[in-house]
């Protein structure tokens, strides 16, 4: 199948998108888009599927910046709008296409409508964009469209959306401003030691006599940045390439690093409430969609955003699939609290199974408000502490030999 190939996503970022054509089995005409390294291995994978390939060739980049999630989610609720409102489909793309300022978003909507115009499902039309639309949107489209409410399911989507944005959000803004603070402060450190220090030194010089031992070692320090400043900054910034470069390509290193980030003092409760509540919201949104519990648990714990959660959610797809009660699957992996643990054996045994997902995604993400709210006025005093203990350190070691010059004067 055509969107089977199209799933086939690699995961390195140096691979290029390929539009293809081609014929199935059947002899019905195929396209598509896979990411790949070159034509060759586009050819090889399709030719695994038993398409025989017409054309292959390099998508061409289009102008205006690259799609990003928030305009997914803002075509989703635009997309369901309009359907509610009774505009046809294919008008709700065009107008949707046309209202839109990114080039390459105007192209791929476009190209999904020539597949729905020619009879392609919308959601196999979706499938063949697996950049933009994963595999839970796309389940998601392919219920709704099997149960004749595709509107309904798009507005579940969009809150899906818009709520998980607005997590991811909540969560980036709770990290920059220490982030923030912290390369200030080693900006203005390293102007110190590289243009404000070697002027004291030359001054302590022409007073003669030893100088105090905080002194000379703030001076020590700041030879060896005037000497190694291009060794230390290589050193940072090439460590922090290799090190973002390692945890987005080696499984073990991402497993290790959600590990740990889910154990960092404040913080980690922080991540770790903001995940439960993606965790739990995406399961309710699928099983409300009509989705089988084992197959809603495919997309789930990739949603989590989380190494840990993921695989606790494998684990427990596969009991559920030999038959344990899904409370019984989750208690069994230790992640989840005890709150989220309750309401899914609620919802079990009353049949209402998404509602109460839905009540625990909900309680969640406003702990997590409340969490980034306190967090701000819990971090400013201490960032201050730390800002205050290292410039204010730099400044009396600089002036201990001026104090001492006064003190015999």
């Amino acid at each position: 199948m055509a969107t089977a190939a199209s799933a086939a996503v690699a995961k390195n970022p140096k691979d290029f998108v390929f539009e293809w054509e081609g014929k199935d089995r059947t002899g019905k005409v195929v396209r598509g888009e896979l990411r790949a390294g070159g034509e060759a291995q586009v050819s090889a994978s399709l030719r695994r599927q038993g398409i025989l390939i017409t054309t292959v060739k390099k998508r061409r980049t289009a102008g205006g910046r690259s799609i990003k999630q928030k305009d997914i989610a803002i075509f989703t609720r635009q997309l369901a709008t309009m359907m509610k409102a009774g505009v046809p489909l294919l008008q709700a793309f065009d107008i949707v296409g046309r209202g839109s300022t990114n080039p390459r978003l105007t192209k791929l909507l476009n190209d999904i409508r020539s597949d729905v115009e020619t009879g392609t499902s919308l959601s196999a039309a979706f499938r063949k964009h697996p950049l933009h639309f994963d595999s839970l949107y796309c389940n998601l489209v392919e219920a709704g469209e099997a149960g004749g409410i595709l509107e309904a399911l798009l507005d579940r989507l969009a809150i899906y959306q818009e709520k998980t944005l607005a997590i991811k959000a909540k969560i980036k803004s709770a990290l920059m401003y220490p982030i923030a603070v912290m390369v200030v402060a080693f900006v203005v450190v390293t102007v110190i030691m590289i243009f404000v220090i070697p002027a004291f030194k030359e001054v302590f010089t022409s007073f003669g006599g030893e100088l105090p031992a905080p002194t000379q070692f703030v001076i020590a320090l700041s030879e060896f940045f005037v000497a190694y400043w291009w060794a230390i900054f290589g050193l940072l910034f090439g460590g922090l390439y290799f090190f973002f470069e390692s945890w987005k390509r080696s499984e073990k290193m991402q497993i290790a690093m959600d590990r740990f980030l889910l154990k960092v003092p404040v913080f980690g409760d922080l991540i770790n409430k903001s995940v439960i509540a993606r965790w739990t919201r995406t399961l309710s949104t699928m099983f409300a969609a009509g989705v089988p519990l084992v197959e809603a648990l495919d997309s789930v714990g990739g949603a989590s955003g989380n190494a840990v959660y993921q695989i606790a959610t494998e684990k427990i797809q596969k009991d559920v699939a030999t038959g344990t009660a899904l409370t019984t699957a989750m208690t069994s992996t230790g992640v989840f609290p005890v709150m989220v643990l309750q309401m899914a054996s609620i919802g079990e045994e009353s049949g209402s199974l998404d509602h109460m997902l839905a009540k625990a995604a909900e309680f969640y993400e406003e702990e997590v408000d409340e969490m980034v709210k306190g967090l701000s006025s819990l971090m400013e005093p201490f960032i201050i502490v730390i800002l205050g203990v290292i410039i204010g350190g730099i400044v009396v070691s600089m002036y201990l030999p001026i104090f001492k010059l006064g003190a015999v004067v």
